[in-house]
């Protein structure tokens, strides 16, 4: 254990360099070292560090007001904000449930989502539908639809009961001579057949990420898999609720990842790129039938934590996402990752340990093997994802791996999630460095 720090660090015995400035995509330590952050974080920091935009408003507001408790007062900036919210949603959301953060997102959305089906008279929907190998928070809640073995393996006994089916995970799962369209459609059969083996009255929601993040690397769904899904939902009265806290705010390409699917959830939970890491911040988008069964009923969401709506966090929001609209930082972000897309298949396109390489935006995963052709992951006692982790730091370079990839034992792969301000030397930057990482780590291997 590290004897020269008072803080409960992740891991007990390595104290991590000392941040003491940010500007741009770069992060700098207390030694004047810079790393270049080509993970925004954990896919957080969509504008870069520093932005004075940003910067000026929680100011402003921090002069102005920077607390009141939801259950005494609501604030202009929060309203502002469910406001610019509510008015780029997908169609039928009415309102903005705000929350400190992506776990406490999940957890309101299922709660949200349970509550719901008392409100309506089906209070014996009790049960949850997600995937294996997703990831959606670290409260027990979230944890328990979770599909991030390591993570779920220690708490098990305390989880609540959940169902998990089969990821969308072609690389690995689509079956020989199999289309994208026919998985996608297998899949969705999967899902009803789990819902009609559960009892279709006893389910309250199928929740799965749009694209998924860190426990798998960045999974993109097979054209036409959420709309099959939408409509597997809709025939059992299930809800859907799409978990877009790393995926979502622009950082596929679109303000929401289901855009680019065509379906609309019922719940839509944001984060991380809502507010850009300057506050900590989520929210719950609702569909207007959701929140109208609330009113009718007991007339308030049996729900609340201390900084709902908290005014700082929320000025900062807003902030970010007047900048992510007033720049087009949406087209950036298209233009940015095929950009990204072309250096990263050029640099590991043909190399013997990448499988894969998947993305969408300035959202990328690349999928180490042994084996190329048998998709042979390696031993996971050698730890090649935290090799990685630690051969780019080295060099300056954030990025964000993690191992169990294939099914929270086995494989390894890195997560990419550049800021969208990320310029055209900075994102050749990127694929140099992680390129000159992977080697150095497949040496020590």
């Amino acid at each position: 254990m590290s004897s020269n720090t008072r803080v409960f660090h992740r891991h007990l015995h390595y104290t991590p360099p000392t941040a003491t400035g940010g500007s741009g995509v770069y992060l700098t330590d207390s030694t004047g070292k810079q790393y270049l952050d080509a993970s925004g974080g954990a896919a957080v920091s969509c504008l870069g560090h520093g932005h004075p935009d940003v910067l000026a408003a929680m100011h402003a507001q921090i002069d102005k007001l920077a607390y009141a408790h939801t259950s005494f007062f609501t604030t202009e900036v929060a309203e502002e904000l469910a406001q610019h919210l509510i008015a780029r949603a997908p169609e039928g959301m009415s309102h903005a449930y705000l929350v400190s953060g992506g776990s406490e997102g999940v957890e309101a959305a299922m709660k949200m989502a349970r509550q719901y089906f008392v409100e309506i008279g089906q209070p014996q929907r009790s049960h949850f539908i997600a995937r294996r190998q997703s990831y959606h928070g670290n409260t027990l809640g979230a944890l328990s639809v979770g599909g991030n073995q390591w993570r779920r393996e220690p708490f098990a006994p305390i989880l609540i009961p959940a169902t998990h089916v089969a990821p969308c995970y072609p690389y690995r799962e689509q079956g020989p001579g199999e289309t994208p369209e026919q998985y996608g459609q297998r899949l969705a059969r999967e899902l009803d057949a789990t819902i009609e083996q559960l009892g279709s009255d006893k389910v309250i929601a199928f929740v799965a990420e749009t694209v998924g993040g860190a426990t798998a690397g960045v999974l993109t769904a097979v054209p036409g898999y959420f709309k099959a899904v939408r409509e597997v939902c809709d025939r059992h009265g299930v809800l859907l609720v799409l978990d877009e806290v790393m995926c979502g705010m622009g950082r596929t390409g679109s303000l929401h990842a289901c855009e680019q699917e065509g379906v609309v959830p019922d719940l839509l939970v944001i984060a991380k790129g809502l507010g850009g890491g300057y506050q900590p911040i989520g929210a719950v988008l609702a569909q207007k039938k959701v929140v109208e069964a609330m009113s009718r009923g007991s007339g308030f969401f049996q729900h609340g934590h201390t900084y709902l709506g908290h005014a700082v966090a929320c000025a900062a929001a807003l902030a970010v996402q007047r900048v992510i609209e007033r720049d087009g930082l949406l087209a950036r972000v298209r233009d940015g990752g095929a950009r990204l897309e072309r250096m990263l298949r050029d640099a590991f396109g043909s190399h013997a340990q990448v499988g894969d390489i998947r993305g969408r935006g300035l959202f990328w995963g690349i999928e180490l093997v042994r084996e190329r052709g048998s998709k042979a992951p390696f031993d996971p006692a050698l730890q090649l994802h935290a090799r990685i982790k630690k051969e780019a730091f080295a060099r300056g370079l954030m990025v964000y791996p993690m191992g169990g990839t294939v099914d929270g034992r086995y494989g390894d792969h890195v997560l990419l999630a550049p800021p969208f301000i990320a310029s055209d030397s900075e994102l050749t930057l990127i694929a140099q460095r992680l390129h000159d990482a992977i080697q150095a780590a497949l040496r020590s291997v």
